[in-house]
């Protein structure tokens, strides 16, 4: 059951469109969506889930503003008639893309070969954006948010990095994810929003922060993956897997290759990219049937820098954990190359 608290706001730590940080009078933080409860100011009294917090899960210490008393009712129109967070007390009218008469093309697209960097790891995004800015310069990247983890794309800091950077040419949330630049129903529409409205030249497909894993081969929300490559390649794109890997994660279902990308690997009936770095190319015959070209490491650390970016992953930077991102690196060299980039160097 979920755990509400009342506490008054002491002071204001950072604001951005959709989300303010808090804290409050007894020196917790909570972080309040202001699409969805409004914004909060000094002195007001506000009620905040603690739950995931009492549980010790991996929140970063922060309280959720459910409701603000200082408010009698609260009237934000949405620009549509579909509803996200549907049957919750926070239900919000969002509207769609898919509502925009004229935005989509009719009938099911053909995504004209696009690639489409399936990820199961919201932290892969900063590395997609800075490599291919680096290997290709000027490339329309756009960024479709999945609703497997956050739901708020305003929770997002990496977003809203890449945002102030200009290294994203828009957002598209799908599902019952929501803010981002552009609402979509479903995952499959949202890759077509990304091509068509955004006009991306590559997109980037993964959920936001908050990956739920348990373990069991099939008890998390990283299988994901297998369905928007399904998708992606229906749709004519170029689907192309990111693989998750590690070096020094603590645990062993998750070094090398994690067992996320094998078992989402395994429920695919078809073959598809998996480009691997050449720290994994041994690897590479236990993902067969899958296309695994191999790639020597690209200059992440250098890319990142380039970008002013600091990415981690479970806390782990490129010094600690650079396995994670050079197999990052391989997928984004492998997509500058589908898109015609002279500077991917093959290994034999």
């Amino acid at each position: 059951m979920p755990s509400f608290r009342t506490h008054r706001v002491v002071e204001v730590l950072s604001e951005r469109r959709g989300l303010q940080r808090v804290r409050l009078d007894d020196d917790s933080r909570a972080y309040a969506l202001t699409q969805l409860v409004g914004a909060v100011s000094i002195g007001d009294d506000v009620v905040v889930n603690t739950t995931a917090v009492e549980l010790g899960l991996g929140t970063g210490g922060w309280h959720v503003v459910h409701w603000n008393l200082a408010n009698r009712e609260l009237h934000q129109p949405g620009p549509g008639h579909i509803m996200k967070v549907r049957y919750t007390s926070l239900q919000i009218d969002t509207g769609v893309i898919e509502e925009v008469p004229g935005a989509l093309s009719p009938g099911v697209p053909h995504l004209a070969g696009v690639p489409v960097l399936v990820g199961s790891l919201h932290s892969q995004l900063g590395v997609v954006a800075a490599v291919i800015h680096r290997l290709r310069p000027g490339t329309r990247v756009s960024y479709v948010m999945t609703d497997g983890a956050a739901l708020p794309i305003a929770l997002s800091d990496l977003v809203a990095d890449l945002d102030d950077r200009s290294l994203l040419c828009g957002t598209v949330t799908a599902g019952h994810a929501f803010g981002g630049d552009l609402e979509a129903v479903s995952v499959s529409s949202a890759l077509q929003a990304a091509v068509e409205v955004h006009r991306a030249e590559l997109v980037v497909c993964t959920m936001g922060p908050g990956v739920v894993g348990t373990g069991t081969a099939l008890g998390t929300t990283a299988l994901e993956v297998s369905g928007i490559v399904d998708a992606a390649r229906r749709l004519g794109a170029h689907p192309v897997v990111i693989v998750r890997a590690s070096g020094a994660d603590r645990r062993a279902r998750h070094r090398g290759i994690s067992h996320h990308t094998r078992t989402a690997l395994g429920l695919l009936d078809h073959p598809v990219d998996v480009p691997l770095s050449t720290s994994l190319a041994s690897l590479a015959h236990e993902l067969a049937p899958h296309r695994c070209p191999v790639l020597e490491p690209v200059d992440v650390v250098g890319a990142l820098e380039a970008a002013g970016l600091r990415v981690t992953t479970m806390g782990r930077g490129p010094e600690d954990d650079p396995l994670f991102f050079e197999a990052v690196g391989a997928a984004t060299a492998h997509a500058a190359r589908l898109l015609g980039s002279g500077d991917t160097v093959w290994a034999e």
